[in-house]
């Protein structure tokens, strides 16, 4: 599938991606670039005919304390206790091809090879039964729920088992 690691020079068009697709949650290129820079490995482009249509931001966090919205993480934690799933995001022309399925479980590979036993995101617009499919489950954190809210009305909190017993 024509995933590639995201570069610099792809921000520009990751950032008319993202206020395209998430009119509703913008994010500053700057918070973008963050990602790209505190994590390379976990940020990544989507390419059909030449042209990026889609994009994965994804890095390690703390379990159950999604960064809010728009905010540089300003670090990885020095101890992370989950992979998290930022955002993955594609133009309507790009969906239904199996692409979100693919990038997600390249990440999930990674996450395994680097150690983690979870990846988790935060499922917004709808997109709860898609992740579902993919292994996630909606998982209820106490005191999470109003910094849920900023995420929107449907948000939810969602996990995905990387050990064996939790392989797809």
């Amino acid at each position: 599938m024509p995933w590639r690691p995201m570069t610099s020079p792809d921000l520009d068009r990751v950032q008319e991606l993202a206020d395209r697709i998430h009119v509703d949650h913008p994010e500053d290129r700057d918070v973008l670039a963050e990602r790209l820079e505190l994590y390379p490995a976990g940020c990544h482009v989507l390419e059909e005919g030449g042209s990026i249509v889609g994009y994965a931001l994804t890095h390690p966090w703390r379990f159950g304390e999604p960064p809010p919205l728009n905010e540089r993480l300003r670090g990885i934690p020095p101890v992370p206790t989950t992979y998290y799933i930022h955002d993955v995001a594609l133009l309507p022309g790009g969906r239904g091809k199996g692409h979100a399925a693919d990038i997600a479980e390249r990440v999930a590979e990674h996450a395994r090879s680097e150690g983690f036993t979870n990846m988790s995101l935060v499922a917004v617009n709808g997109s709860r039964r898609f992740w579902e499919r993919l292994g996630f489950r909606a998982e209820a954190v106490p005191g999470l729920e109003t910094k849920l809210l900023s995420y929107g009305s449907d948000a939810t909190l969602m996990v995905r088992d990387l050990t064996t017993a939790g392989r797809r």
